[in-house]
């Protein structure tokens, strides 16, 4: 039984919403740019919360050219940075955000299914959910990598929606980022914003904005019940 939640499935983002790994990988791609001999500023790295690893690896490549380092491909920035990224330990379960375990435990006793839609490579997808405890906690788990445009384009949730057999009517997500946020409301879901605002992007967006991510439990019920 769902009691008096109006959504029969919750899909979570990953980055920032599950982990609070948007400062790590900010802090981190500061040091990776440093280190290649790139100057790029606060706001650029601001941009790149919340954005797919294609259109990472992009910028990359427009970076590195930039800085007058040559002309690479996609592919060669990919092995650059992953080259790099493999000397980089992250602790992801100290970086879990309060309330997840809570408010995925309180959705389940809900009747309500939960699934992950994330940017991320599905191999990080599954090491940051093995470091949580989160192994076995989603239903249905996709990875933005599998599509050519990954968020703001809405093919990762509408992908989403057909393997859970859902209307997105039924459904809302949790985001934090421009792109995840605008994703989610061009498939057509109700979405939460994860209070962010160390970045400079608007949340304004999405439906409604909580702080924690077990604040759903008492936020969808009183806003869309």
């Amino acid at each position: 039984m769902r009691d008096d939640f109006p959504f029969a499935a919750v899909i979570f983002d990953m980055d920032g919403v599950i982990v609070d790994t948007e400062r790590y990988y900010w802090d981190e791609l500061r040091i990776f740019a440093d280190r290649l001999g790139i100057d790029v500023t606060d706001g650029e790295l601001d941009a790149q919360v919340g954005q797919s690893t294609q259109a990472f690896l992009r910028m990359l490549v427009d970076w590195y050219e930039r800085a007058g380092r040559g002309r690479m491909t996609v592919d060669e920035a990919s092995r650059t940075y992953d080259a790099w990224a493999q000397t980089q330990e992250c602790d992801y379960a100290a970086l879990l955000n309060p309330g997840v375990h809570e408010g995925i435990a309180g959705l389940k006793e809900r009747g309500v299914r939960v699934a992950l839609a994330s940017s991320s490579p599905l191999d990080n997808i599954h090491a940051v959910l093995a470091a949580c405890g989160l192994s076995d906690a989603f239903e249905v788990i996709v990875s933005g990598v599998d599509f050519t445009e990954s968020k703001p384009d809405p093919d990762i949730y509408l992908h989403t929606l057909a393997k859970l057999g859902l209307p997105a009517g039924a459904c809302c997500c949790i985001e934090d980022s421009v792109p995840g946020i605008a994703a989610g409301k061009r498939a057509g879901l109700t979405v939460f914003a994860k209070r962010e605002e160390r970045f400079g992007f608007s949340q304004d967006a999405a439906d409604a904005i909580i702080d924690r991510v077990d604040d759903i439990l008492d936020a969808a019920p009183r806003l869309f019940g």
